[in-house]
């Protein structure tokens, strides 16, 4: 890494500066003198082991902990804020609510008194609010005794859907994009018309710029995990399942959003879920004891499969990565082969597995940065390690390799386990070292601290970049099925005659008030004549945006993927129970024959968060289309053939429920390691994976048609 040579434009609050040689530098522990940490003219390395060397235990126990902290404008009690109602200063009691599984204390006492200088943000404020929180927090920092400032991670706030905790807690402020899958079946559909990913690029670029506006500085993004397990919930936010498209996408992320190297302007990266979280065990996920295992039962699936885009990631310089919390299971899975060399699972989850963080991820890939686990590892997703103490499975973790422990302040328990003996003073260092070397980099001691408000509500609004995020909804549309080429319906097609459109959802007042939505945005193309009558409508469009399962908690049985209303599963236990996953279906059916009865038309789009089953909708549709959290108007758009189709589908979906059944012994009939692509080459003889339609479309990785 190049030492910076020129005189930095240097801001403090609270400390002095000092000049040295006629040059400028923060006095950051107000000693009057010019250690090497506060010497901009260093490596990031030589400053960071120089600081450490400063820093007492509890400094560093503080570094090596991130938590979710709340801005102030969250706090509905403004007497336990401070700084005008912009640090949060609540104490949250132990177990008071799902975070607090240690007792959390105001923002001040956290920076001040327990040393954390991570935080991750989940709030939703204006790019300027959030601005001038990260500065206040830094403000705070910039007062203690050595001055180290805080560094703020989110998760993506780029791509639209409905908010979920831990995976996309913010939606809308930042220029809104398509979801990952949208993102892959845009720039997929852009290769296959002989271009290339560059869209992923400019995603990269435009939300890189607006992260760094604000002061967000670390990014806990993006999944490079391929999706293999068609029942597994987090399969939206990835980039779908072919390794390749998915290497080519992490690549261009990293070289978007860190630049070739990661420097002052970067947003560092946390690349995630090593090594791959799509080897479900019939996609139940690690956040909850139902889903703890990874399933290898193909032979090499782990390298030819998961293991590709970690090493793209790696290749371009992640500044770090996160392990998924699953383990490695023995009984369900063949032998695993790394480089030529059998790997011994030893089964726990991965964020306490030395072989994996170690041979394959620092010695086999050659990845330099700092290891940051997943949420909760020492308290809730203790996979593999339950039998342990909190403090026994801080040593496990960081001694397997783990620098970084996330959503936690028990500062406590990791410093039992130094205490103990259990983790070197070494170990604690290289950790910091790591740790600290980032933000040296990043330049957040010197000039890079403090962001302008202002400067950040004029990058997040700049129109050009909501125009390509826009650009990108359209792209992203999907057109799976077009029969008797009902598509585009022109205004030729159209005249004198009547639309209906209805969305569709798992929550019927939801539906309500997307359905208003998408009848303002078609309104708007100005093609449509509206009727909200569908008995007098010539065609319908109609949206359909199933939801299934939990990210917190397992279904008690196999997670649904047909569209279905109060049907009658059973639970893994014997038990029957219900499940919907859109409601309204019968309205559906009516709403759709009626229109089809009069020798109308019927458009339904898909909303493609999941692999879906498409039995009970394809048939009652004249064409169909897929989005991925897509916007109603880009569909709209290319609906009426104002905008030709591109997309293509990132992801293949199952034919039926029988290619997707498991047995009494919990084995899939395909396996859960394999992508939808290449699942026909271990499927019994005589069923196909992909669905395929009344006009023999295949749904498989890569179809999408055109007009």
């Amino acid at each position: 890494m190049e030492s910076n040579q020129k005189q930095p434009n240097l801001e403090v609050r609270v400390k002095n500066i000092i000049e040295v040689d006629g040059l400028k530098f923060k006095d950051l522990n107000n000693s009057g003198k010019l250690e090497p940490y506060k010497d901009w003219r260093l490596s990031p390395e030589e400053r960071a082991e120089n600081l450490v060397s400063l820093m007492n235990i509890d400094e560093k126990i503080g570094m090596m902990l991130i938590n979710t902290r709340k801005m102030g404008l969250s706090q509905e009690d403004k007497t336990k804020t401070s700084h005008d109602g912009v640090l949060d200063e609540a104490i949250v009691e132990k177990g008071e609510n799902i975070f607090a599984v240690a007792k959390i204390y105001g923002t001040t006492h956290t920076i001040e008194n327990m040393h954390l200088r991570h935080f991750i943000h989940r709030d939703n404020h204006s790019p300027a609010e959030m601005a001038e929180w990260i500065n206040k927090m830094n403000e705070v920092a910039e007062g203690t005794r050595l001055g180290i400032p805080c560094l703020i991670a989110s998760n993506s706030r780029n791509e639209n859907g409905e908010s979920i905790f831990g995976m996309n807690d913010a939606v809308g402020i930042f220029s809104t994009w398509p979801g990952t899958l949208g993102l892959a079946a845009a720039a997929m559909g852009e290769i296959k018309n002989g271009g290339d990913a560059s869209l992923i690029s400019e995603f990269a670029k435009i939300a890189h710029d607006e992260w760094d506006a604000t002061g967000i500085r670390k990014g806990y993004m993006y999944m490079a995990d391929t999706a293999t397990d068609p029942r597994w919930q987090r399969s939206y936010g990835t980039f779908g399942e072919d390794p390749e498209f998915i290497s080519d996408a992490i690549g261009r992320i990293i070289d978007g959003f860190q630049g070739k190297e990661l420097g002052k302007n970067s947003i560092a990266m946390t690349t995630k879920h090593f090594p791959g979280g799509g080897a479900r065990e019939n996609g139940f996920d690690p956040h909850y004891a139902e889903g703890k295992w990874n399933l290898y039962p193909t032979p090499g699936s782990l390298e030819k499969y998961h293991l590709p885009p970690f090493r793209a990631a790696v290749e371009h310089g992640t500044s770090s990565i996160m392990p998924y919390y699953s383990i490695p299971s023995i009984s369900k899975s063949v032998v695993q082969e790394f480089e030529g060399e059998d790997i011994p699972f030893e089964e726990v989850g991965f964020t306490f597995n030395h072989y994996f963080l170690q041979r394959i991820l620092r010695e086999g890939l050659g990845f330099k940065g700092y290891i940051n686990s997943d949420s909760g590892i020492t308290n809730k997703m203790s996979w593999g390690v339950e039998d342990k103490s909190e403090a026994e499975r801080f040593a496990k973790a960081i001694n397997a390799g783990t620098d970084l422990v996330a959503d936690t302040n028990d500062i406590e328990n990791l410093k039992i386990a130094i205490e103990k003996g259990w983790i070197s003073e070494k170990r604690i260092n290289e950790a910091n070292v790591r740790l600290l070397t980032e933000m040296f980099t990043l330049g957040i001691f010197d000039d890079r601290t403090y962001v302008s408000p202002e400067n950040a509500t004029e990058v997040v609004g700049t129109p050009a970049h909501w125009e390509a995020a826009y650009e990108a909804h359209k792209k992203s549309v999907t057109v799976l099925k077009n029969s008797n080429e009902t598509l585009p319906l022109t205004v030729e097609k159209l005249t004198n005659k009547k639309v209906y459109v209805e969305v569709f959802h798992k929550d019927p007042k939801l539906a309500a008030t997307y359905t208003d939505q998408a009848r303002k945005e078609c309104k708007e193309i100005g093609v449509f004549t509206i009727t909200e009558n569908h008995e007098e409508a010539d065609v319908a469009i109609l949206f359909l945006q199933p939801k299934s399962g939990s990210y917190f908690n397992a279904t008690p049985g196999l997670l649904e993927l047909e569209l279905c209303e109060n049907k009658t599963i059973k639970a893994l236990d014997g038990s029957e129970y219900q499940e919907t996953t859109l409601s309204e279906i019968e309205h559906l059916k009516e709403v759709c024959n009626t229109i089809r009865n009069r020798g109308g038309k019927v458009v339904i789009s898909i909303n493609v968060t999941l692999p879906w089953i498409l039995g009970n909708a394809e048939p009652l549709a004249d064409a169909v289309i897929a989005g991925y959290d897509t916007f109603f108007k880009p569909q709209f758009e290319v609906i009426a053939g104002q905008f030709q189709p591109v997309g293509v589908l990132p992801i293949s979906l199952p034919a039926s429920e029988e290619v997707i059944a498991v047995d009494e012994n919990g084995d899939c009939v395909s396996p859960n390691d394999v992508p939808g692509y290449d699942k026909d080459k271990y499927m019994p003889e005589g069923l196909s994976y992909s669905y395929k339609d009344s006009d023999g479309n295949v749904y498989k990785l890569g179809h999408g048609l055109s007009y």
